[in-house]
């Protein structure tokens, strides 16, 4: 038995050096949760130099990603490099070479976890990812441990701090969509291309790894219906708080047993009375719905040097100890079953819709009549009036409504002469209009 559990960590960046922080600060109180000390070997960072000159000789910086993969004395490798390439090779490479993997690396998971979880199971590593989801809140582990014996229902998520923070100052400051980009890019929570976050692609990824888990089948990007906050308007979420919601960016993953599995990120309202409406600012939640647990929520930071490198730390130290016991590869892949996806014409849900419209005898009722061609029903109507412009804007919210009615809908409004513009569409999280 070695003395130490050695470590390589691949990438020394802001969650890199938030790793080697944590377990510098810690190390005492590590050692006795272990059983031994956890300490890292060997450190790969493209700027060798400047690293060295910043810790000293306490690490061995390298370049070259092989001393530290082929190194037959590193029992765990750490991978915080992100993007999908070389992280997705570099973590098959730690597999072959029987080390254990801790990644932060949503990307790689959601496009090819099917393809590392089976190569990790072949070698008998381990292969941990608490930190790939809402960087310091513990949820892949108590799915995978703590709720394992339950049958998920849904899981609901701010799962994305930037936009949770634009639409939260949105909402408290009455700002309008490009005045809070701004601010959180200048802020350092959005990046220079926000595209990911307010696209709702970084929710998406996060939505497959999380459904994944919960349904236990291997779900694929592909199989998200994405929608950003791009359209969403300081009048909207203004609009949805008269109403009684508040307007959040959440990945929602459901299971109906019926119609299938349901997987998609967009903007949606939820009642001000839910536990996710007051989650605001950069913090991230998830909601989760199980048939033994009933209703529970996790919430912290989601993003951050330090919060996340408690989650890689976490990871290691589990591994570290399923060392210690001869028991690595005891929670392997959990996507053992095949489940369908529900069919686009099945998806249902309540809608908001904010319509710009002719001021004229007639136009409600000829947008009344477009919804009930296709079966919406209407639950609240509002409509305020510009004398001056002879324009009108109406808004309303619907019943449940499926996918298929609602864009056929969308699609007979848009060519209705009273309707200048469809100008935003929300989707309504309300079992009361159901």
């Amino acid at each position: 038995m070695k003395d130490f559990i050695n470590v390589g960590l691949l990438g020394a960046g802001t969650v890199g050096g938030g790793v080697l922080q944590v377990l510098e600060k810690n190390a005492d109180k590590i050692a006795k949760e272990v059983g031994k000390p956890v300490k890292i070997t060997k450190v790969l960072d493209r700027n060798v130099e400047a690293r060295q000159k910043e810790y000293g000789d306490q690490y061995y910086f390298t370049a070259d990603a092989d001393e530290v993969l082929n190194d037959p004395e590193i029992d765990i490798v750490v991978e915080l490099l992100g993007r999908e390439h070389p992280a997705k090779e570099y973590i098959a490479q730690a597999f072959a070479n029987g080390k254990h993997v801790v990644t932060a690396n949503k990307d790689v998971l959601a496009r090819y976890g099917a393809e590392l979880f089976p190569l990790a199971e072949e070698h008998g590593c381990d292969f941990m990812f608490e930190a790939s989801v809402c960087g310091g809140i513990p949820i892949i582990g108590p799915m995978k441990t703590s709720m394992a014996g339950n049958k998920i229902n849904s899981i609901m998520g701010i799962v994305n701090g930037t936009t949770n923070y634009m639409l939260s100052k949105m909402a408290d400051e009455h700002l309008d969509y490009d005045e809070v980009l701004k601010d959180a890019q200048e802020k350092g929570y959005a990046e220079s291309d926000p595209t990911a976050d307010v696209g709702g692609l970084d929710a998406a990824r996060k939505v497959v790894i999380l459904a994944s888990i919960a349904f236990n089948t291997r779900f694929s990007l592909d199989d998200v219906k994405v929608e950003g906050i791009e359209n969403v308007e300081a009048c909207d979420i203004k609009y949805a708080s008269s109403l009684g919601y508040a307007v959040k960016l959440l990945g929602i993953a459901k299971n109906d047993t019926e119609n299938g599995v349901t997987l998609r990120v967009t903007p949606t309202m939820i009642p001000l009375g839910h536990p996710l409406a007051g989650v605001n600012g950069v913090y991230n939640a998830v909601f989760v719905n199980g048939d033994a647990i009933g209703e529970a929520m996790f919430l912290g930071l989601g993003a951050g040097r330090l919060p996340t490198a408690s989650s890689v730390c976490g990871d290691i130290i589990d591994i570290a100890r399923n060392m210690q016991h001869k028991s690595t590869g005891r929670i392997n892949c959990t996507c053992f079953e095949e489940k369908k996806l529900c069919p686009p014409e099945k998806m249902s849900a309540p809608a908001y819709i904010r319509l710009q419209v002719a001021d004229k005898p007639g136009a409600l009722a000829a947008i009344a009549a477009a919804f009930g061609a296709q079966n919406v029903s209407l639950r609240n109507v509002i409509q305020t009036n510009d004398v001056l412009s002879s324009k009108a804007e109406i808004v309303v919210i619907t019943h449940s409504v499926s996918e298929a009615n609602l864009q056929m809908a969308l699609q007979i409004l848009s060519v209705l002469p009273v309707v200048e513009k469809i100008s935003c569409v929300i989707r309504v999280e309300d079992s009361r209009l159901a």
